[in-house]
């Protein structure tokens, strides 16, 4: 049988690495030629390799931008499923060759349902995304608004329940999420940041880098910084410092405005 080559855009080395360990379980047909990890990097690679691929999995929200600037400086003839965070971008996914639009956090059967319906459109002519906009759409539309108000910690030999209002920040260091409290105490919690974007509240809580998960009652104040990005100051203050990418401030300033 001929492989189906897949090229996987992810910047999150842990989630990466996990869709590409469940893309290689879910079926012998699948060679994963290369992992990208940026707009810039995926511009350069599909621009040197036009044929080098069949599918692609591609997160949406990279370190650099959105992904969907990946189409608008190469041709990308490929289809291509979404794999991301966020239900907002569904109707531009399906403009840009998307033929399936899941939902992190993922899990194996999902990845081969869309391994699946990658085999089904190889044998129809029709535009990718077609045959299953209208759908998915619907499905988009009816998921619950319901965020996760506490997170059940560790703490020495007890469990402790934290409520989502009143952690400052979450912190991402060595594959360990920390969260850390407006009283200033921290924890361990045992989710991933992009399991906690899905999970929290995007009234309260942003994602202003791949470090930092903030919440708005947290924030004092930020200013200009280098290169167009934003020096953010919260209290508590972390021991790092939290810097907005030039790509990122529109989206903190129209959160940090509404």
């Amino acid at each position: 049988m001929t492989n189906i080559r897949i090229v996987v855009v992810e910047d999150e080395a842990a989630t990466a690495r996990s869709l590409i360990q469940i893309l290689n379980e879910a079926d012998d047909q699948v060679a994963v030629v290369k992992a990208l990890s940026s707009v810039s990097g995926a511009v350069a690679w599909f621009n040197d390799n036009p044929d080098g691929y069949d599918l692609i999995f591609m997160d949406i929200r990279l370190a650099d931008g959105l992904s969907f600037a990946i189409f608008k400086q190469v041709a990308i003839s490929r289809p291509v499923i979404f794999v991301t965070a966020f239900n907002d971008y569904a109707i531009t996914a399906f403009k840009n060759n998307g033929i399936d639009y899941i939902l992190k956090p993922f899990d194996p059967d999902e990845i081969g349902t869309a391994l699946d319906k990658y085999k089904t459109w190889t044998g129809n002519a029709e535009k990718p995304g077609a045959p299953v906009l209208s759908e998915l759409l619907m499905q988009l539309g009816n998921l619950g608004k319901s965020y996760k108000k506490s997170f059940l910690v560790h703490y020495r030999d007890k469990l402790i329940p934290v409520e989502s209002a009143k952690i400052a920040w979450f912190y991402t260091a060595n594959e360990l999420v920390h969260l850390h409290t407006l009283d200033d105490k921290q924890y361990v919690v045992d989710a991933t940041m992009e399991q906690l974007e899905q999970q929290l509240d995007p009234a309260l809580f942003l994602r202003v880098s791949r470090q930092f998960i903030i919440n708005r009652q947290a924030v004092v104040e930020a200013e200009f910084y280098f290169n167009g990005r934003l020096l953010v100051k919260v209290k508590p203050q972390p021991a790092e410092q939290i810097v907005i990418s030039k790509a990122r401030t529109a989206e903190f300033k129209k959160w940090m405005n509404s």
